[in-house]
């Protein structure tokens, strides 16, 4: 029998540890019980909750239309974009429209799933690493949890994914992530040319794209939004992703002067930002920028990120073309693993993993 909800709220730990983590019910089970208050493990520290006058309403990031991207203009606004603000939209991307609404679509598909069936992809029981069912970022970490489920999926190779992924998400994640790469390379190879670096060989395309992990992330109605986050203050540590929004909207990117941008939906858009591993190659040229997500009162959330990696095994630092000149090193060399690791180990905390590879003067 499910506990109830004065149990969840006011019981003990061990009975809410088991509801939300263990038995795979996650935060859309605590929202789909009618809580009229948020639970106290999710109550956040003030600081963490971006307040309407910490918001920049005038301001946004660039919208891209990737159509013209073979002309210099757009090239360069790219590369501007991921200079000045690490965030941008693109429209016209190629990613077909009906792509885009069925792996929207498969997404809720998963979460609509019974717990039973999520629960089999929980870290101790998913038949490979590969395949994680989870909630919050890092619940063993985390002082205050985030009110976020995700499936996260991290691609080896089409057999894998066809033979361990969940059936009711795998071909539209797949195609979703085929169609994907063409606008991805074409990205790459505009932000690494103008970093001096003339060809993408072998080493560098593993670097920049050697690994790829998509998460499919649900964002259930909240009881008491303003109160909680849906993900904490932090940058990525990829090369790049590419976030594909529904139309609720809650993606937060922190601007000039401690105050934060909001990134309206646009139908059709993908986000892309620059990622730590990115910021650390250019030698800080590029940068990697904080952003959050708040919670709905009244809707259900779902996005979709991409994250393209450099593999595990690689070693990243700042690429020698960028330093040709005399530049100085901003970045030591880091093993990607151990960056990745050092990251998952504690809880969203804004750009400080960026400091395990910066170099001490």
């Amino acid at each position: 029998m499910a506990p109830t909800t004065a149990v969840l709220i006011n019981g003990s730990s061990d009975a809410f540890t088991d509801f939300v983590l263990k038995q795979g019910n996650g935060v859309k089970g605590l929202s789909e019980m009618g809580l009229k208050n948020l639970p106290k493990q999710y109550i956040q520290p003030l600081e963490e909750i971006i307040s309407d006058a910490k918001i920049m309403p005038q301001a946004s990031i660039p919208i891209i239309d990737m159509s013209k991207l073979d002309g210099p203009t757009v090239a360069e606004a790219v590369c501007r974009a991921a200079e000045r603000w690490g965030f941008f939209q693109i429209i016209n991307h190629g990613v077909p429209i009906d792509v885009l609404e069925d792996v929207k679509e498969s997404t809720h598909r998963f979460f609509r799933l019974p717990a039973e069936e999520k629960k089999k992809y929980l870290k101790e029981l998913s038949p490979s690493n590969n395949v994680r069912f989870g909630t919050s970022f890092s619940p063993e970490a985390e002082k205050a949890l985030e009110w976020k489920d995700y499936l996260s999926l991290f691609y080896v190779s089409e057999d894998e994914a066809s033979a361990l992924w969940p059936s009711v998400c795998k071909d539209q994640v797949l195609d979703y992530m085929r169609r994907s790469e063409i606008v991805i390379r074409r990205l790459l190879d505009v932000l690494v040319k103008n970093l001096k670096v003339t060809e993408i060989d072998e080493t560098k395309e593993s670097l920049l794209m050697g690994s790829r992990r998509i998460n499919l992330n649900y964002y259930p109605i909240c009881p008491n939004p303003e109160l909680t986050v849906g993900i904490g203050r932090h940058s990525d540590v990829s090369t790049l992703t590419v976030l594909l929004q529904d139309d609720v909207g809650g993606l937060y990117v922190r601007g000039d002067d401690d105050y934060w941008i909001h990134v309206p939906p646009v139908n059709g858009s993908l986000v892309i930002n620059v990622g730590d591993a990115l910021q650390i190659m250019s030698n800080g040229r590029y940068k990697s920028v904080e952003h959050c997500v708040m919670t709905d009162g009244s809707k259900n959330r779902i996005s979709i990120p991409i994250f393209i990696n450099p593999r595990p095994s690689d070693k990243i630092s700042p690429f020698h073309e960028v330093l040709a000149s005399g530049e100085k090193a901003v970045y030591k060399e880091v093993l990607y693993s151990d960056y990745v690791k050092h990251f998952f180990r504690k809880a969203h905390d804004g750009k400080k993993t960026i400091d395990f590879a910066k170099i001490r003067i």
